[in-house]
């Protein structure tokens, strides 16, 4: 039997974890590593003890805020890096493997958590039809290693 690389390993958690958001328009997934180890996970949805959007607002999803965006919306990226601060659990040279590439807002959080690396596997741009991904160009302008997953797509579970 082959063993998995930690790289794909983090990523199928990753996907799987998307499958657990209530989000109506995206599922996305992270997994917040450090020495090969979790240290926290994470997936987007509102703030926990509020409302599930699928079961809410079946057919469209929770309100809009002023700028169209999910009004109650946290992303995985965000709620892995709360959980882990939350329980008291060093970030600083963490590294950061996420099924969507970090909008520039989270991207802003992760520099300032001191995350040393990003591995994504889909474009933010592509998904949203915006010439680059912002988020990635911040990142990678402050230093943080930021790459796309290419990994062996068969020890990844096919998103939903």
């Amino acid at each position: 039997m082959e063993r998995p690389d930690f790289d794909d390993i983090f990523m199928e958690l990753a996907v799987n974890l998307a499958r657990r958001s209530h989000c109506i328009k995206r599922h996305v997934g992270a997994v917040l590593t450090k020495d090969t180890r979790i240290i926290s996970i994470g997936y987007n949805g509102p703030p926990a003890g509020t409302h599930n959007c699928d079961l809410e607002w079946p057919e469209k999803g929770c309100p809009r805020d002023s700028k169209g965006g999910c009004s109650l919306a946290i992303h995985a990226e965000q709620n892995a890096l709360l959980y882990a601060v939350k329980n008291k659990t060093e970030v600083l040279g963490a590294t950061l493997y996420v099924t969507l590439a970090p909008c520039l807002a989270c991207a802003r959080i992760i520099y300032t958590m001191g995350v040393k690396r990003v591995i994504f596997l889909n474009s933010y741009a592509e998904y949203k039809g915006i010439d680059s991904d912002e988020g990635v160009d911040f990142l990678r302008k402050f230093g943080v290693e930021v790459l796309k997953y290419h990994g062996n797509p068969d020890n990844v579970t096919h998103m939903i």
